[in-house]
Parts: structure tokens; C-alpha cells; sequence
């Protein structure tokens, strides 16, 4: 039997896998993150809400067990869900007071789907109101800290789920990304994600749904088998959302030439915006260490991301969308209830139609862009962020001497919304200041098996695989 506080830095796979062989109870399990949870989360903030049936599912699943009865692959496996996937009978407020209370009657798919598999609902985790910033604060809620140094972001828009996972408080998790949410909190808190082919997992009981051509609902964790695992039950039509009818086709992986090997290419820039030394040189570190498993790896360009800067096309796409909903939400509400980031959307101005219809069309450039990229290369290697893990509540970057918006965070992240690419976030690196530094593995279209292969060869590669963020002090 294992002592509790050896139990909550195991990943998912290897907490089912000890569960199902009677090493170890779900209740245990389950005892063992509330534990950490009331250790840590005074000082992070990543946990907004307790799932108050957890212990009495984890005695059922430990009766599952004792009594012989078929398992599912994560039986027993506490799991934590951002506060923008609707939970049924535990509070989804959204990170608005507009929502405070707010109590779901049924689960979004991706919560029913872990379920399914045995899982185990935690607790719900912080995030930025409405789901919409680079940074998790609300006023309902308040500001969660970074587990590596509390004076720092974990991130947004899922930074409650990374903060949560990385500091033990949860093995795996949900998250939903728009143009960084799932990737960027993975790269600053040091743990793995993935954003799927778009459409992929369903979004239904997910809000803000507009514009879903952009959302993405995707698993968070510590390991790329278990993301690998949460994906493989996230995946599939539900029947409600219609952008999941795809869901499951087989991308073509190397284009029928599965003799010859990988071929990945690497790029920073340029179309990301500047990068911060430190984090260009674990991109190239990563790259290099790929060669040494039999992959083919250059450095490569892809010239649409220099003719479009991604960011500003999804910007002016996204807004003139995004709006309406917004407005919905807090028609009839006191100011006093809108936090900044609900203002800053409905005071930005709307796109003129004829520069609406020329984002459109960038897009489809920067679409074909990746497009005639993947008909050489199988993978490209990236960085996630241009930085690591940054301070608190600032609004301007200063990356190599240059001075850019925050938002210039989201540089290599949020071409794969535009084009809806699969993308995984892999630690591989810390700062001179020992902050964590992913990387981003990108594949084709549907074609999520060999991003899996790229990270998990990478994954035992990595200098940092298995380094944990201290107890806060």
C-alpha cells in the first residue's frame, strides 16, 4: 500500500494500473489529491470548487474492484475540469459572478466521456471570465499563481486545470482552447496537452461556444501516454455538435511511405514574433535530440506565416463572432459584475466587412501554407511561447529588446486554431531562472498518431521529464 504522498504525482495511467491491481484503493487515490489540495491550493488558487460526491464514487469504484467487476481504463482516477465545461450537479460558474451558482443538470461529453472510462470528477478549476485572456483571474474567484513561482501566471485561459495538475492537486484534467488555452498553461507550468484536430472532441456543454469553428476542448496531464489515453475516449461524434461529425477520420499519415523515416522540420520564426533566447535554443535542443531516434530533421520555413501574421487574421475573425455572445451574457447586468476582460471585448471596435472577408481569405492562405508543408514533412517542431511563464497582470511583452503586446503570447499557438492542426505541449526545458519551457509538436489534419509517436520519442529524450514544482513557500 502506498503512502498518499506518493500517490499524487503519479500520472493517470500508472494511478489506474495500481488501482486495478489492488495496490492501491480509489479511495486512496482520491484521499490523497483532496489532501494535496488542501495543502496547496490556499496559495496557488487552481481549484475553485470540490466535486462533493468524489469519496462516495471512489468507494464505489473500490467496491468495483474488490467485487471483480469489468474496469474502465481510468477506474477510479480522480480527474479536474476547467469551470467552462458543465458539470452535472457541481457548480460551473464560469469565472463571472453573472454565473456564481450556476448548476448544470447534465455533463458536457468530454465529462461524461471520462466518466465512462471510470474516472473519477474532482474538482473544478480557475480560469479568466468567460474563459477569454492569457491569464486566469475573475472577479468570482480571484488570480491563480503558478506553482513554480507564485509571482507568475499559470496561464490562460485553462491555467486553474495546468496549476492544478502541476502541483499534484489532479493527474488529468480538461481544458478548452481558442487560440493558446490548453498549450500555453502547459508550457508555463511545465506539464503536456494536446489540442486535437478541430472538431475532434466534441464541444457540447461547453460555453462560450462562438465562434466553435476556433474552440477546442482538449486533455491536460503529466504524461503523453495520458493525454495519448484521454484522447483515444474524448474522441467521436456525440450527435449534438456537428464540427465532431469528422471526428475519427484517419489522416494519411506519411503518405503511404511508413518505410522511410520521419521527416520533421523545426522553425522559431519567423511569423511567431520575436522568441526569447532561452526558449529558441530548447526548441533546437529538442530538435537535435530527435535525430538521435532515426528521424530526419532541418530546419524549415513555411512562407504563409510570413505573409499573414496569423494572430492579427484570428483577431479580426474572432471578434466580429465572439461579440454577440458576450453581449448576451451581460445584457441587463451591473457593471459591477463585469470584470475587464468582457469589457475589453465589447469596446473593441467590429471589422469592416471587406477586411472581415480578407481575413477569411489569409486564413485559407495560411491553411495552405501548413498544407503544402505537411506534403514534404510528417511533424514540425516549435516553441509553444515566446516566453516562459511571465509576471502577473502585465500588458506588454519585452522579448529580445523588442516591446510587444501580450497578446503576441499566443504567436505559435494560434495558427492551429485558425487551421484547426493538432498540436501537443511538451516540456523539454527550463529558463536561466529554472522556469519550465515546452515545445509544440504539430501535425497533419486528423493525423494525431504521429504527433503521439514524435512526443513520446521526445518525452524520454527530455532533460526535464519527471521534475516537479517544489511546495510553494
Amino acid at each position: 500500500m502506498k503512502m498518499q504522498n506518493e500517490l499524487f504525482f503519479n500520472d493517470a495511467t500508472a494511478l489506474a494500473e495500481l488501482i486495478r491491481n489492488g495496490d492501491v484503493s480509489p479511495v486512496e487515490v482520491v484521499n490523497a489529491h483532496l489532501d494535496r489540495i488542501e495543502q496547496t491550493n490556499p496559495q496557488i488558487n487552481a481549484i475553485v470548487t470540490l466535486a462533493g460526491d468524489a469519496l462516495k464514487a471512489a468507494k464505489l469504484a473500490e467496491q468495483a474492484v474488490r467485487a471483480g467487476q469489468p474496469l474502465g481504463p481510468l477506474h477510479g482516477v480522480p480527474f479536474t475540469v476547467k469551470d467552462s465545461i458543465d458539470t452535472a450537479g457541481v457548480m460551473t460558474q464560469r469565472g463571472s459572478p453573472i454565473f456564481k451558482h450556476r448548476l448544470p443538470a447534465q455533463d458536457a461529453t468530454s465529462v461524461a466521456r471520462l466518466k465512462q472510462a471510470g474516472a473519477i470528477l474532482l474538482a473544478k478549476t480557475n480560469l479568466p471570465e468567460f474563459s477569454y485572456w492569457i491569464e486566469s483571474d475573475n472577479l468570482l474567484s480571484g488570480r491563480t499563481n503558478n506553482p513554480w513561482d507564485l509571482s507568475r501566471t499559470p496561464g490562460g485561459s485553462s491555467g486553474g486545470e495546468s496549476a492544478a495538475i502541476a502541483a499534484g492537486m489532479s493527474p488529468l484534467g480538461l481544458g478548452t482552447d481558442l487560440a493558446i488555452s490548453v498549450r500555453g498553461p502547459a508550457s508555463q507550468t511545465g506539464i503536456t496537452s494536446i489540442k486535437a484536430t478541430h472538431g475532434s472532441i466534441p464541444m457540447t456543454g461547453i460555453w462560450p461556444r462562438a465562434p466553435r469553428r476556433f474552440w477546442h476542448v482538449g486533455p491536460m496531464a503529466r504524461s503523453v501516454r495520458d493525454i495519448a489515453l484521454a484522447f483515444s475516449l474524448l474522441t467521436g461524434p456525440d450527435g449534438q455538435d456537428a464540427f465532431s461529425s469528422l471526428a475519427g477520420q484517419k489522416g494519411p499519415g506519411r503518405t503511404g511511405q511508413n518505410d522511410r523515416p520521419l521527416r520533421i522540420g523545426w522553425m522559431t520564426g519567423p511569423g511567431f514574433g520575436p522568441v526569447d533566447a532561452d526558449v529558441a535554443a530548447v526548441v533546437k535542443a529538442a530538435a537535435s535530440a530527435l535525430e538521435q531516434t532515426g528521424v530526419q530533421v532541418e530546419p524549415v520555413s513555411i512562407p504563409a506565416l510570413e505573409r499573414d501574421f496569423a494572430l492579427e487574421v484570428f483577431n479580426r475573425l474572432h471578434v466580429m463572432e465572439m461579440k454577440p455572445a458576450f453581449a448576451a451574457a451581460v445584457a441587463g447586468r451591473d457593471q459591477s459584475e463585469i470584470y475587464k476582460m468582457a469589457r475589453t471585448m465589447l469596446s473593441l471596435p467590429d471589422t469592416p466587412l471587406h477586411d472581415y472577408i480578407e481575413a477569411e481569405q489569409a486564413a485559407e492562405r495560411i491553411r495552405d501554407g501548413y498544407a503544402d508543408y505537411f506534403s514534404r514533412y510528417d511533424a514540425l517542431i516549435t516553441q509553444v511561447l515566446p516566453i516562459p511563464a511571465h509576471k502577473h497582470d502585465i500588458g506588454q511583452l519585452v522579448i529580445e529588446g523588442q516591446t510587444v503586446d501580450a497578446t503576441w503570447l499566443q504567436g505559435a499557438t494560434v495558427p492551429l486554431n485558425v487551421t484547426g492542426l493538432p498540436g501537443i505541449a511538451l516540456p523539454f526545458g527550463r529558463s536561466r531562472e529554472g522556469l519550465p519551457i515546452n515545445i509544440q509538436i504539430t501535425g497533419r489534419w486528423h493525423d494525431e498518431a504521429t504527433i503521439f509517436d514524435v512526443a513520446t520519442r521526445l518525452e524520454m529524450l527530455s532533460p526535464v521529464k519527471g521534475l516537479h514544482p517544489g511546495l510553494p513557500g
